[in-house]
């Protein structure tokens, strides 16, 4: 099973930057097609003009965020039936901005990923611990929790992707131990498997200021299945370095 790299731009860029970024992506990805299975999850304004800039090439586009009913009065979200109509192949749903900034919670984060399945597309689910959790020894109590509670009802590994993200490694420059995320990622994938029968060739991704100098180590570790990539992925260079470092 090929590595999956995910870019999650959040709330940056603007068409010209974008495009640019896109397109640029597109030719590294074109000439070594076989390095990784990759996706861009633009700001949603800015998708339509992402999937034209990656048009011919492997790469995937998913959104960032979908709402969990296919139409109504819910302005300023953007449904899944949307997203899969414009071209996207995949959401992420439950990222901890999301559940903090926005106060989701699992309940809410479930009923987004079934509608995500609904909607033909791959379901990103987000799960992770805040830095007081993790100091509490609350990372599994906390993460089985999310799992438990965000997974969708008839996933399969084929439409449902688990991101783990400690929310203390995003964008910090922080990461867990080599063997702190092995054994996190082990445990997802048990807890998966208990939950929703979602265990064997489900992809679970690490996510959290992974960048090209450490991404060889973390890909490398037995049950992570590619990264969720913030930062590093609004640059061709940084995004392409991580993908280079798949084993």
């Amino acid at each position: 099973m090929a590595k999956l790299i995910a870019g999650n731009w959040k709330m940056n860029g603007l068409m010209a930057s974008s495009h640019a970024l896109a397109s640029g992506l597109a030719e590294k990805v074109k000439a070594k097609p076989d390095r990784a299975d990759v996706a861009i999850c633009p700001q949603g304004p800015l998708i339509k003009d992402a999937l034209a800039a990656v048009s011919g090439s492997p790469i995937s586009v998913g959104g960032q965020d979908c709402h969990a009913s296919e139409s109504g009065a819910h302005t300023g979200d953007t449904s899944a039936a949307l997203l899969a109509d414009l071209g996207c192949s995949c959401v992420i749903v439950g990222h901890s901005e999301r559940r903090a900034d926005h106060g989701e919670t699992s309940e809410q984060v479930k009923s987004k990923a079934e509608a995500a399945l609904k909607a033909g597309l791959v379901a990103i689910v987000c799960v992770g611990e805040t830095e007081a959790e993790r100091d509490a020894g609350q990372t599994e109590t906390v993460v089985g929790q999310q799992i438990d509670g965000s997974l969708p009802e008839g996933g399969t590994p084929q439409t449902v992707v688990i991101a783990y993200e400690p929310v203390w490694a995003i964008g910090t420059g922080r990461t867990p131990s080599l063997e702190e995320i092995g054994a996190v990622h082990a445990f997802v994938r048990s807890r998966a498997q208990e939950s929703q029968g979602l265990g064997d060739g489900l992809r679970i991704l690490y996510g959290g200021s992974v960048k090209p100098g450490n991404a060889a180590d973390i890909l490398a570790i037995p049950g992570v299945d590619g990264a969720l990539v913030g930062g590093a992925s609004l640059t061709v260079g940084d995004f392409w370095g991580i993908i280079e470092n798949c084993p």
